[in-house]
Parts: structure tokens; sequence; C-alpha cells
């Protein structure tokens, strides 16, 4: 059996009610690859009045990956990226050495009925890179490769598959895939990375056989295969990459290799020595300790 582990995600509020489903980190396994954060949100149907924004954050160590389903988001940052984020499209920010971004509505959107659907993944740097310059890098929807299989439409987000390479640049060997079965179909998966995961978005689907429930990662065995069935149709995405150079400490938004380095970063953001985003005011205060959370500040994406 090529499944080693299976991770349910818990719920989080991220703010305005706005709740998402979160699988990595877990409990098993802090990473699958690079990837050390995994946010499944939506589909969300938000009335008009609802104000799902994210205001202005600050990272370190880390890649944030954006990508929808259906909705847009309007993606601003320190570095002075204005960016409309639509389905389809691949959004690198890294964050390296320190950058600050808020998500929000776009205005052509506020204040109207609108649905939300999308993943969002961090990326670990490499140490190498952990004090990389900050930089964010757009990929539209139509420059990601597509391959269409029989039954299958596989595209390629990030790396390489099925003779594609995606144009998405990368710090160390990552994958992600997007793909979509149709009823009664089945894909072969070959060639993964050492570590790697399986992710229904929607509907149920088969990994050699066992049934694996919409929004529940299954980890596969390192460097094994597997075979994708779904009887009635499903969506889901393939992550994965080679292992990272060494476990990671995770406050708030912030990651390292070093807890010292995420010290000196939450000083720096409650003295506000971070850059800030050209036209934001808004200051969130870095979260005080809560029960429950071991000491440390909690876990978050604002």
């Amino acid at each position: 059996m090529s499944v080693v582990h299976f991770f349910k995600p818990h719920e989080k509020d991220i703010g305005g009610g706005f709740r998402v489903r979160r699988v990595l980190p877990a409990a098993a396994k802090q990473a699958v690859g690079p990837f050390i954060f995994f946010d499944h949100f939506g589909p969300i149907d938000a009335p008009a009045e609802a104000n799902h924004d994210v205001r202005p954050h600050p990272h370190i160590g880390l890649a944030t990956v954006t990508y929808l389903y259906e909705g847009a988001m309007e993606h601003r940052d320190s570095v002075g990226s204005v960016q409309r984020i639509e389905p389809g499209a691949i959004n690198w920010m890294t964050a390296g050495r320190g950058i600050v971004h808020s998500e929000r509505t776009p205005p052509d959107l506020a204040g109207k009925p609108r649905r939300s659907h999308g993943l969002q993944l961090w990326a670990a740097l490499p140490r190498a890179h952990e004090e990389d310059a900050p930089s964010f890098a757009h990929t539209p929807a139509d420059a990601i490769p597509v391959e269409r299989l029989d039954g299958a439409l596989v595209r390629v987000l990030i790396g390489s598959a099925y003779g594609h390479t995606s144009p998405v640049a990368t710090f160390s060997e990552t994958l992600y895939l997007d793909i979509t079965l149709d009823p009664g179909r089945s894909i072969e998966l070959d060639n993964l990375p050492q570590e790697a995961a399986i992710y229904p978005v929607t509907g149920e689907i088969a990994i050699d056989g066992e049934l694996l429930a919409p929004h529940t990662m299954a980890c596969l065995d390192a460097g094994s295969g597997a075979s994708v069935y779904a009887a009635a149709g499903a969506q889901f995405v393939v992550i994965g990459g080679a292992p990272l150079d060494g476990h990671r400490h995770m406050v708030w938004n912030f990651v390292s290799s070093s807890k010292e380095r995420i010290a000196r970063a939450v000083e720096d953001w409650e003295q506000q020595r971070f850059d800030q985003v050209p036209g934001e005011t808004e200051f969130i205060p870095f979260p005080k300790r809560q029960a429950g959370t071991g000491g440390q500040a909690p876990l978050a994406r604002e």
C-alpha cells in the first residue's frame, strides 16, 4: 500500500468569518517536500456586506503559493507588487528576509455577493535561501502547461510531469499538480518525488483501491507511485518534492530554521521595522501567547 499517513484538516477562522481547512503542518509530519503549510478555503458564498480581506501581515523564510478555483483577490506587497489573482494562475511570493502583503477583495467585487474557492500553500525556503531578497512572481493561467489524458486533465502548476515543465521558478525540487478525473476513470501517478501527498479538493477518490474522503490528505510512501480512481469524478492536487533540509520553527506567519531569527522577526514587526505595503495603513499587532498553543503565538495567516 502506497499511503503511509492520512491527515485530516482542522478548521480555522482567519478573520471576518472566513474559514479555512488547514491540513499542514500535521502532528505526524511537519511538511511534504517543501510544503509546510496547506490551507483550503471554500467554496464560500459571501454576501455583499462580508469583509474577508486579509490585512497586511509579515512573513520570513517561506514562499506563499496562491491558487484559485473561483473568485478573485487583489495582492499587494511591500516590494510594490499589485496583482489581481484569478482562477488558474500561480502566484509565488518569496518572503526571504522579510515581506509584508495583503489580500483583499478587488474594488470591482467589493459590496457585491461573491464566491471564493482556492488553496494557499507555504513552501519553506532552503536554509541557503532563507535570507534572500523578497520578491513576487505571477504566472497567468494560460502559461500553465496542460496534459489531456484519457479521462483526465492535468495542470502542471509547479515542477515537471507528463512531459511538461511549469515556468514557475522554485528553490528546490517541487511538485504541484491539479488533476481532474472524469467519472469512472483513473490515472497513474509515476515518477513522483521522494515526498508526495494527494488531497481531494472535490469528490471522493480511491488510491490503490483505498477510499480517500474529500478534504483528507494522503501522504505516500517515499518514492512510490499510485493509481488514483474516481467513481463519480473528482478534482485533486498532488504536492511534494525533496525533503526539507532540517526542521523548521513556525510562529505566527514566520518560518525559519532558527528560533533566534524568528524572535528577531517578531521584534522587528512589533517595532514596525518591516517595509510597509504602499497604500496600506492598518497594523496587526503580533498575537500574544494563548492557552493551548504551547506558550507561543498561534500559527495564523493574519
